[in-house]
């Protein structure tokens, strides 16, 4: 089957509004709808279409594909039906982007798993920008890429096989992920830890390939829990079926050789003209090398500062020419126990060199947001 679209115009008063809990900043908004992994010449769309394509050859026409779903998804659908506790740490405003207390940009592609299956898709693929608060490094970005596979399966196919439901749900797994390595990065020896858990499925492994010489985590997976099928899907108690999940992101940067998940959102012509649809054999030849501009900034640590906002703020006001927040110092007051940090910030383009009179007017707002939306006192 063919890629299920929807429209996903998102409108900015969608995302950023005036309820209390809305932590959505105009740098993330101006991400929602570039959808990189449609360009077929990008590196992300490379992978998607890779992906789909062995999907595609392996089970022609089973797979339904989805790659342009609404991206502000419902709380319960982001943690609930996937079974997520109610006081696990994803769920904390430190780690997500909430609209309100009833929707947020979702965090990852699972996010849709119940409601396609109460549609009554039996196996799908899921694509899409996700978001997630989080550090600033060269692997780390609020906006990436993940897919989302499911395949359910009926009893007379495991019947058939002569095993019980969850052993050959697994070894279906297995084979079909361990085939899709294969076909992405070649003829590469794979293994599984299996000492994985992921509250969505039991038993829960993740697949690990040797790629030039090192072990690399691929991607997350399992047989599904029992209770999300019988929730979600008619008949679904006596069925069986895996998911998983893959960020393009990373397996772009391993395949290609990217060094900085920045580049994805490169337009710079010496980025994109490097990459081809269909050809997986580039490998990224670095175009330049501006040298970086270090900033240092301590301060005493208030009630509302936590990394993932400081790195908010960096990234709100310098946007991707921002490659690292780290902290290089902490000290403890030892009469009135205050804690300082000192924060070192890399700034550096991919595309040109920084003059000293930008950095510092950005490195002044860095500093003077800190205090008014974190309440640090500068040191």
């Amino acid at each position: 089957m063919g890629a299920a679209a929807a429209a996903t115009v998102v409108k900015k008063e969608d995302v950023i509004t005036s309820h209390p809990q809305n932590n959505v900043s105009e740098n993330i908004f101006l991400k929602i709808g570039t959808n990189l992994h449609h360009r077929p010449d990008h590196p992300l769309g490379i992978i998607k279409n890779a992906i789909f394509d062995y999907f595609e050859q392996k089970n022609p026409g089973k797979f339904r594909k989805f790659d342009d779903l609404y991206p502000v998804v419902k709380v319960t659908q982001n943690f609930d039906e996937l079974l997520i506790p109610a006081d696990h740490v994803s769920r904390s405003p430190n780690d997500t982007y909430y609209v309100s207390d009833e929707a947020v940009l979702r965090c990852h592609t699972s996010a849709h798993q119940a409601q396609l299956l109460r549609e009554g898709n039996a196996a799908f693929l899921v694509t899409g920008d996700v978001y997630r608060r989080d550090t600033v490094d060269a692997t780390h970005y609020p906006v990436f890429h993940q897919m989302e596979g499911v395949r359910v399966f009926e009893p007379e196919e495991w019947e058939g096989a002569g095993l019980d439901p969850t052993e050959y749900a697994e070894r279906e797994l297995r084979a079909e992920l361990e085939g899709l390595a294969k076909h992405l990065f070649g003829d590469v020896e794979c293994r599984w830890d299996t000492a994985a858990t992921f509250p969505f499925t039991d038993p829960s492994i993740e697949l690990e390939i040797l790629y030039n010489g090192e072990w690399l985590e691929v991607l997350g997976c399992g047989v599904m829990q029992q209770s999300i099928l019988e929730d979600n899907l008619a008949a679904g108690g006596g069925k069986k079926a895996w998911a998983f999940g893959l960020g393009l992101e990373r397996l772009a940067m391993v395949l290609f050789n990217i060094p900085d998940i920045r580049l994805f959102w490169s337009e710079d012509e010496r980025f994109l003209k490097q990459f081809k649809a269909g050809d997986l054999t580039t490998t990224f030849q670095s175009f330049s090398k501006f040298p970086p501009c270090y900033k240092d900034m301590t301060f005493w640590l208030s009630d509302e500062f936590t990394e993932n906002n400081l790195c908010e703020i960096v990234r709100g006001v310098a946007g991707d020419i921002a490659e690292e927040v780290k902290l290089i110092d902490e000290f403890t007051h030892p009469k009135h126990g205050r804690t300082s940090n000192c924060f070192r910030i890399t700034y550096r383009s991919m595309e040109r060199s920084l003059t000293d009179e930008e950095i510092n007017k950005i490195q002044d707002q860095v500093r003077a947001d800190a205090v008014t939306k974190l309440g640090v006192e500068l040191r």
